[in-house]
């Protein structure tokens, strides 16, 4: 690589300043001004530039990107997409920020030859990041990846794989592992002052998710590379529900809900209960809130998560924000002093009562707290991280690591399997698969049109 390794000068301490962008929701991150950045960006010498190519331009991962060219030691030099229309829009983006037209690739493999690129973001839908990670491994390029990591437990686990053989730094998009007050809430938790913790309960109550409407299938839209679009994925007639954002709602190519916000919310639920895979797992739910839509995953879900002397809950619902504390997200840590609750908004103890007599008033078991989120963007955080580990060569850096990652998309996962399935099922630790066989085929992944699973 061209730069060189030295820890970030006053650039950084800058541009954390000027980027006090608060993420409220996965969206928010869309909206920081192309102009800012022009302002942000300051001359680097050539040696000291990372040179990044992002695979997948239309939603997370302009995003991630734009978060990245807040350092400015990072170049975007190369742009992959199917859609030519977002290469297009993307484009005139970063002329906003002064930023020289990249270099355009349809085939990210391409992008993956090219010499200039030090590292890439890998913004696609789930269905893609096993085969465009391993390959960006294998090509020798650095890559910070979106979550889910994979689209199926198979995949996962061969992702992990070749990572942990890899030299390569490899951050996963769960930006909220760098968010301090998610990071103050957890210290919490494990300080021991909640008392024996029996349950942690993540949910996403979604009111601004409405139905997905039955549409005709169409002529595939000008400029668009469909079939590389659709990759290891069934082939199908183009149909617009199951191109860019709609794509979560469709088993083709996510996982819904539980994938989608779950692997951000689920992972914090893990971390703070020192958790890995439970010992079973059972889900309810189904397309109640619209059932004629067009979506394939449900709507609505409870999924429990068996561990052994506690459990995790899962819910979400698309439709509607009545969730759980009054927050239509977050994740909960119910112990016998009292709970914590952590959104992207803040976290709060809420004090259990000690009893006194029917009449009497309770006495806390423990002091109440209420604390915000402060000024700082995750995200922002999260990028910076991935730069440090990429200039160091340090991956004990990396606040999202692959195995941050796999954990959560493997829960997750086996929640989505769980639901499939209809029954509660078991983990066969020793065979690292369920106890029962209907389960497992739910696991594997199902590439098509050629493409083969990558093995080591």
């Amino acid at each position: 690589m061209r730069f060189k390794y030295h820890t970030m000068n006053s650039n950084r301490r800058s541009f954390m300043k000027k980027s006090s962008l608060a993420l409220a929701g996965t969206g928010a991150a869309f909206m920081f001004p192309m102009e800012l950045l022009a302002t942000i960006r300051r001359k680097v010498s050539a040696n000291d530039k990372i040179q990044v190519g992002l695979i997948g331009c239309k939603g997370m991962g302009f995003s991630d990107l734009s978060s990245m060219l807040k350092i400015s030691e990072v170049e975007v030099v190369a742009l992959c997409d199917v859609d030519e229309s977002v290469l297009v829009a993307r484009t005139a983006d970063l002329e906003k920020a002064g930023i020289k037209k990249p270099k355009w690739y349809r085939d990210y493999r391409k992008l993956l030859e090219d010499k200039d690129v030090d590292a890439v973001i890998i913004g696609t839908p789930d269905h893609w990041h096993c085969l465009m990670l391993t390959d960006a491994l294998q090509a020798g390029k650095d890559a910070y990846c979106e979550k889910p990591i994979a689209n199926s437990v198979q995949e996962a686990d061969i992702m992990l794989k070749y990572v942990n053989s890899s030299d390569r730094m490899v951050q996963i998009g769960q930006w909220q592992r760098s968010q301090p007050h998610f990071v103050d809430a957890i210290n919490y938790v494990h300080s021991g002052k909640l008392g024996n913790i029996r349950l942690s309960k993540a949910w996403a109550y979604q009111g601004w998710m409405k139905p997905v409407p039955v549409i005709a299938d169409a002529a595939v839209p000008e400029g668009v590379d469909y079939d590389m679009w659709l990759g290891p994925a069934p082939k199908r007639a183009f149909n617009q529900n199951r191109f860019h954002f709609n794509f979560r709602w469709f088993w083709d190519y996510a996982g819904g809900l539980m994938t989608d916000w779950g692997v951000h919310l689920i992972d914090y639920a893990l971390y703070g209960m020192k958790a890995g895979r439970p010992k079973s797992v059972m889900a309810l739910g189904g397309k109640f809130a619209y059932p004629d839509d067009a979506a394939e995953t449900p709507d609505t879900l409870q999924t429990v998560f068996e561990y052994d002397d506690f459990s995790i809950l899962w819910e979400h619902a698309t439709g509607i924000d009545g969730g759980n504390y009054g927050r239509d997200h977050g994740i909960s840590f119910i112990g016998n002093n009292g709970t914590l609750v952590v959104d992207r908004n803040g976290w709060e103890v809420i004090p259990e009562g000690k009893f006194n007599g029917w009449g009497e008033e309770k006495t806390p078991k423990m002091e109440a707290i209420k604390k915000g989120t402060g000024n700082l963007s995750g995200l922002d955080l999260h990028t910076v991280n991935f730069i440090d580990a990429v200039k160091s060569r340090d991956a004990s850096k990396l606040t999202a690591p692959i195995k941050v990652g796999y954990d959560a998309a493997l829960v997750s996962h086996m929640g989505n399997v769980a639901f499939k399935t209809g029954n509660r099922i078991y983990w066969d630790t020793e065979a690292n698969q369920f106890k029962e066989e209907k389960a497992n085929q739910f696991l594997k992944a199902n590439y098509q049109n050629g493409y083969k699973l990558p093995m080591l």
